[in-house]
C-alpha cells in the first residue's frame, strides 16, 4: 500500500511538472498580426540636427555641431547634404593654439568648417523576405524595470529592401594649420621675397625669445566617388498578448569612397618683425606638401518611428596637408525629422 501511495505521489508530481513545462513553452510562443511591412514606403525627406560630433583629425582635431539632410527619390537615387563646425574656439584645437601662442603672426584664425553634398544612384534595388530580430516591449516594463531586465526577443518574418549604390559628390573644408613642429624640425622652410628665413622666435634667434608658433589657413575643395550597400526595414506588428505594438524602422548603409582634391590653397605666413610697426612681411608656404588623394569607409544608420535619431562613423585619410590626412569621425543626430512629402488629401463630392 505504501509503495502504491508513493508511486501515485511521484506520478502526480511529474505530471504537474510536465504541465508547467508545457505552459512555459506556450509562454514562449508569439503570435501577431502584421500592421504594415513596407520597406519602399519610407519617408522621402530626412533632416537631422547633430548636437555633437567628434573628429580626431591629424591636421586639426575639433568637436562641434552639424546639420544634415537626405532625400530619397523613388527607388532611383538618394541625395545628401551636410555641414559641420566647432561650437567655439576652444573646441577647434589648432585655432585655439594659434590664438594663444602666435602673437606676432598676423594670419587670421581660420574657423574649421566642413561641407559636403552628393548623391547615390541605386544600381540595384530589390526586396527580400528575411527573419528580423525584435525585442518584445510593454508599457508595464517602463522605467527602472525595463533598465534592469533582460527583455524577451523573437524572430519574425519580414521584408527587407537591399540597395547597391554608386556614390559621388563634392566637399569643401577649411582649417587652421599649425606649422610650428614641421618648421622647427626643418621639414619645411619659410622664406620671404628676399630669401630670408622666418626666425624661430620673434627676437631673431636669441634663446630667451618666445617661439613664434607659425600657422596658416588652408582651404581644400574636392570630390569623391565610391560604392554603398544599404538595408531598409519598415514594419510594425501587433502581438496578441500583453506586449505593445512593436515597430522596427531602419536605414543602415555601409560605404567606401575614394577622395580627391581639385584645389588645395595655403596662405603665406605673415610675420610682424617689429611689435611697434603694424606692417607684416609675407613668408612663402610653397614648400608645404599637398596630398591630393585619400579614402574613407563608414557606416550610417537612421531611425525615426519611436525615437528619431541617427548616427554616422567614418575612418579614412583626407586630402590636404601632406602627412596629416588621417581622421576618425563620429556624428550623432537628434532629433531627426522625417516626411513623406505627400500633402495631398483625397476629395469626394457628396
Amino acid at each position: 500500500m505504501k509503495k502504491i501511495t508513493l508511486l501515485l505521489t511521484l506520478t502526480l508530481l511529474l505530471a504537474g511538472e510536465l504541465l508547467a513545462q508545457g505552459r512555459r513553452n506556450e509562454d514562449k510562443i508569439l503570435t501577431f498580426e502584421t500592421i504594415y511591412d513596407a520597406p519602399y514606403e519610407i519617408n522621402k525627406l530626412w533632416i537631422g540636427f547633430q548636437p555633437i560630433y567628434t573628429e580626431l583629425f591629424r591636421t586639426n582635431t575639433n568637436i562641434g555641431y552639424g546639420l544634415e539632410a537626405s532625400y530619397y527619390w523613388k527607388d532611383k537615387a538618394d541625395f545628401r547634404a551636410h555641414f559641420r563646425s566647432p561650437y567655439s574656439r576652444h573646441l577647434d584645437l589648432q585655432r585655439n593654439v594659434a590664438f594663444n601662442n602666435s602673437t606676432e603672426i598676423q594670419n587670421r584664425h581660420t574657423v574649421f568648417s566642413y561641407a559636403e553634398i552628393g548623391g547615390t544612384y541605386h544600381f540595384k534595388d530589390t526586396e527580400e523576405d528575411v527573419e528580423s530580430l525584435i525585442y518584445l516591449y510593454s508599457k508595464r516594463y517602463a522605467g527602472a524595470k525595463w533598465a534592469s531586465m533582460v527583455p524577451d526577443k523573437s524572430k519574425v518574418q519580414t521584408k527587407v529592401r537591399k540597395i547597391i549604390g554608386i556614390r559621388g559628390g563634392g566637399y569643401y573644408y577649411q582649417t587652421t594649420v599649425d606649422l610650428d613642429r614641421m618648421y622647427d624640425a626643418g621639414e619645411i622652410t619659410l622664406n620671404n621675397v628676399e630669401g630670408a628665413a622666418l626666425p624661430n622666435d620673434w627676437t631673431d634667434g636669441r634663446p630667451e625669445g618666445p617661439d613664434l608658433n607659425p600657422f596658416i589657413g588652408a582651404q581644400v575643395k574636392g570630390g569623391y566617388v565610391g560604392g554603398s550597400y544599404a538595408w531598409i526595414k519598415n514594419f510594425a506588428i501587433n502581438p496578441d498578448r500583453t506586449y505593445d505594438d512593436l515597430v522596427k524602422d531602419l536605414i543602415l548603409t555601409v560605404y567606401a569612397d575614394v577622395l580627391f582634391a581639385g584645389s588645395i590653397t595655403y596662405e603665406d605666413v605673415f610675420y610682424r618683425p617689429d611689435p611697434t610697426n603694424p606692417l607684416s612681411v609675407p613668408y612663402s608656404t610653397a614648400e608645404l606638401g599637398k596630398n591630393f588623394f585619400g579614402f574613407r569607409a563608414g557606416i550610417d544608420g537612421k531611425f525615426n518611428r519611436n525615437l528619431s535619431w541617427a548616427y554616422n562613423g567614418e575612418l579614412g585619410y583626407r586630402p590636404g596637408v601632406k602627412g596629416q590626412g588621417m581622421y576618425a569621425l563620429i556624428k550623432i543626430s537628434f532629433p531627426v525629422y522625417g516626411s513623406d512629402m505627400n500633402n495631398n488629401v483625397e476629395a469626394f463630392s457628396k
